[in-house]
Order: C-alpha cells, then sequence, then structure tokens
C-alpha cells in the first residue's frame, strides 16, 4: 500500500526556519515525482517545489525560490522542505504528493497532475 506520511509542521514565528518531512513507503520513488504543496485557509492548494527522485532536479514555483528548498533522502525514502525566514503568509497546510514521471518536471507544478497525497502538515507563523 502507497503511503506519504508527513510531519514537522508547528506553530513557529515570523523569520523562523521550519523542516518538514514526508516519508514515502509501499513503492519504489526511482521513476516517481515527489512535491511539495500548500494550501491556506480559503484558498486554492498551490506548488512549493517538486523534486525528480532519480536525478534530484527540482522545479520551484517563482513565489518560493530562494526560501524554500525541497531536498530527498534516498536511504530513507524521504522528501524534505527546508522553510527559512518564514512569514505569516506562509501559514497552510503543506502537503506531499508523488506521481509517476511521464512528462517533463514543470508538469507536475499542477497539482491536478499528483497521484497519491499524505494528510498533510499544519503550519501556523505567528506575527
Amino acid at each position: 500500500q502507497v503511503q506519504l506520511v508527513e510531519s514537522g509542521g508547528g506553530l513557529v514565528q515570523a523569520g523562523d526556519s521550519l523542516r518538514v518531512s514526508c516519508a514515502a513507503s509501499g513503492r519504489t520513488l526511482s521513476t516517481y515525482i515527489l512535491g511539495w504543496f500548500r494550501q491556506a485557509p480559503g484558498k486554492e492548494r498551490e506548488l512549493v517545489a517538486v523534486i525528480n527522485w532519480s536525478s534530484g532536479s527540482s522545479y520551484y514555483a517563482d513565489s518560493k525560490k530562494g526560501r524554500f528548498t525541497i531536498s530527498r533522502d534516498n536511504g530513507k525514502n524521504t522528501v524534505y522542505l527546508q522553510m527559512n525566514s518564514l512569514k505569516p503568509e506562509d501559514t497552510a497546510v503543506y502537503f506531499c504528493a508523488d506521481a509517476l514521471k511521464r512528462r517533463a518536471i514543470d508538469y507536475y507544478s499542477d497539482y491536478h497532475h499528483l497521484e497519491v497525497w499524505g494528510q498533510g502538515t499544519l503550519v501556523t507563523v505567528s506575527s
């Protein structure tokens, strides 16, 4: 059974850093794209970043470049999202998702193209 389990969310203050994790089980990830998306209350789910598991190449939403870094640990089957200089507007539920890589990585910037989702982890940034 394929499963993605996020962890590491919490309450932080503006300017802090936080790393969230997503542990994947039930499949071999070498042919998959994994990504982080977020959804704030009343807003549509949006891309943070996606990563090609086999090559490590990544794609970021323009607005997320610089403060957010996606990475993966092959040995732990885990993808991470490092978030720096957090702002109150970064408050959201952060979701991990994956999809079999069939297209160029930017295709997966649209959350509709991701196939399996985790339950999400809430990140709250206070001002």
